[in-house]
Order: structure tokens, then C-alpha cells, then sequence
């Protein structure tokens, strides 16, 4: 059977895919489709700044092509995400990210340094690996 209290870290994406400021809605689009993601971490150096959904660049891919091109994903993002520590319970990340009513977390490592994100997705498969492992004892 799985421990109680598992970390986030656990299930967290690691070194996920990110996008800089400047990037524009085509490629932030492009990005998101070719890794099969929903959410993109803005960074900014070594510093998570933001983080695109993939329903913001739907919202704004409608656009003439010209004002697509005046659009950059630090306009679309949204700033400061929710922010957890690796050792951060599981249980706390779901409930903080049902609270939000937010599909992702930036996650952090002891040194508050960016580790990876964690999204509904993963939350779902904790939720099926936990499932399984209680089944099975």
C-alpha cells in the first residue's frame, strides 16, 4: 500500500517543457502540440514567472494574424502561479489547486529552485496509482 502523506514531488513533471516571455501565440500553440501538454511554465532566467494554458492561447488564436502577431505570451500568461515545495502532501496540492479552481502548480525543490509542474493530469494518475496499490493489499 502507497504511504499517507506522499509528496507532490512524487508525481510531479520534471523538467517540463517552458516558454519565455517573448514567445508568440504560433509558437506557444506549436509548443503545446508537438508535447501532447495544456500548460506551459513561463521562465524567466531560472525563475518561473508565469504559466499559459492551453485554453489562453485558444482564446487569443482567433486573432487576424496581425494582431496575433502584437500578442506575446507574457500578455496571455498567468503571473505568479501557485507555487509549492516538493515535500509539499499530495493531499495539499489537490485540495490548494481545487480551492484555486487552478489545472496546475509550479513545484519547487528545497532550495526554492524550479523542478518541475504538476497538473490535473498528474493528479489523476496519483489518484489511479493510489487506487491500484490499495487494491492490491
Amino acid at each position: 500500500m502507497l504511504q499517507a502523506n506522499l509528496p507532490v514531488e512524487e508525481f510531479t513533471t520534471p523538467d517540463p517543457v517552458t516558454a519565455n516571455e517573448d514567445m508568440m501565440i504560433d509558437e506557444l500553440r506549436r509548443l503545446m502540440e508537438e508535447h501532447g501538454i495544456r500548460h506551459l511554465p513561463v521562465v524567466r532566467g531560472n525563475a518561473v514567472v508565469g504559466v499559459i494554458s492551453d485554453r489562453d492561447v485558444r482564446l487569443v488564436a482567433g486573432l487576424s494574424s496581425r494582431h496575433k502577431l502584437q500578442v506575446r505570451a507574457a500578455d496571455i500568461m498567468a503571473a505568479d502561479p501557485l507555487t509549492v515545495s516538493a515535500a509539499t502532501p499530495l493531499e495539499d496540492v489537490a485540495y490548494l489547486m481545487s480551492d484555486k479552481k487552478v489545472g496546475s502548480v509550479i513545484v519547487n525543490d528545497e532550495k526554492d529552485r524550479f523542478l518541475g509542474i504538476f497538473t490535473l493530469t498528474d493528479a489523476l494518475n496519483a489518484l489511479i496509482e493510489i487506487i491500484r496499490a490499495s487494491g492490491k493489499s
